[in-house]
C-alpha cells in the first residue's frame, strides 16, 4: 500500500534509539524528508543521514530552545512540516513508593514526557496548519493503566493523551489531525537494554535480568501474544496514522500492547 509519504517533511523527536529511531527509519524508507531530534543523535541517525538524507539535529528537547531549533531546521531546510511525531520520554521505576518521588522528580518527568510535546506542537503548528498536516504522539498504555511503581510516568502520560485529544478538537477544523499511540512494553533499551527498567528491577529485587523481565510481564498482567512489542511495529502504526490513508482519523488513541489490556 502506498502511504503517500514520499517527499513529505517529517519531524521526529527523541529519535536516537528505540521507538524514535524505528519511526525515523520507517519514514525515511518511505521517501520522506526526515528531521530527527535527539540530545545525542548517535550512530543510528548518522547511518540514516548517509543512506537516506535524514537530517539529525542535536539538542535538549526537554527545553524550549531545543524544540524550536528542531522545528526551525525543518522549515528552513524543506519549507514546512507535514508530520510531527512526539516521542521524547523518560521512565524511572519508583520502587520505594510514592513518598520517595520528589518535586524535582515530578517536574523532570512532566517536563520530558508532557511539556516537550506541548512545546513541539506549539512550535510546529503554524506550519502544520499550512500543510494540513498530522501530529502523532507516543503516549502509553499507562495513561489509562495506572502503576504505582512508575507513578509520575503514568500521570504524565495521562496528561499527554488528554492534551492530544483536546488539541485535536481545536485544530481539526484547520485541517490538522492529532492522534496518539499507546504502546505497552516495547523491546527497547528503556525496558530491556543495559541499565533499563528490567535491570533496575533486577537490582532492586536481587534477581537476574530475565527473571526481572518475567516479573514485569507478570506484574502487568501478561501479554496475550507472549512477547514485547517490537519498535518497528509501533513505527508501522505511526506511519499509517500520519498518512492521508487515515485522513478522517483524529482525536483517537491506538493501543499496541500484545493484548496486555484485558478490558474493553
Amino acid at each position: 500500500m502506498d502511504l503517500h509519504l514520499k517527499d513529505k517533511t517529517v519531524v521526529v523527536t527523541g529519535a536516537s534509539r528505540g521507538i524514535g529511531l524505528a519511526i525515523a527509519r520507517a519514514f525515511a524508507e518511505e521517501g520522506a524528508y526526515v528531521v530527527a531530534g535527539a540530545r545525542t543523535p548517535g550512530p543510528g541517525l548518522a547511518g540514516l543521514a548517509e543512506s537516506h538524507g535524514l537530517v539529525p539535529v542535536a539538542g535538549d528537547l526537554a527545553a524550549a530552545d531545543g524544540v524550536d531549533r528542531l522545528v526551525e531546521t525543518a522549515v528552513e531546510r524543506f519549507g514546512g512540516i507535514d508530520v510531527l511525531v512526539n516521542n521524547v520520554g523518560i521512565l524511572h521505576p519508583r520502587l520505594n513508593g510514592f513518598l520517595s518521588v520528589t518535586d524535582e522528580d515530578w517536574l523532570t518527568t512532566f517536563n520530558a514526557n508532557f511539556m516537550s510535546a506541548v512545546r513541539a506542537c506549539r512550535s510546529a503548528l503554524p506550519s502544520l496548519v499550512a500543510s494540513h498536516g498530522a501530529i502523532v504522539t507516543i503516549s502509553s498504555v499507562n495513561a489509562f493503566l495506572p502503576d504505582p511503581g512508575i507513578i509520575d510516568y503514568t500521570a504524565s502520560k495521562a496528561a499527554l493523551t488528554n492534551f492530544s485529544k483536546a488539541l485535536s478538537k481545536e485544530v481539526g477544523p484547520q485541517g490538522v489531525r492529532v492522534n496518539t499511540v499507546a504502546p505497552g512494553p516495547v523491546s527497547t533499551d528503556m525496558w530491556v537494554g543495559e541499565g533499563g527498567l528490567a535491570d533496575q528491577v533486577a537490582s532492586a529485587l536481587g534477581v537476574d535480568h530475565d527473571t526481572a523481565v518475567d516479573e514485569i510481564i507478570a506484574g502487568a498482567g501478561g501479554f496475550a501474544t507472549g512477547r514485547f512489542t517490537r519498535p518497528e511495529e509501533v513505527a508501522d502504526l505511526v506511519l499509517m496514522l500520519a498518512s492521508d490513508r487515515a485522513g478522517n482519523i483524529t482525536g483517537a488513541d491506538f493501543t499496541i500492547d500484545g493484548g496486555l489490556i484485558k478490558t474493553l
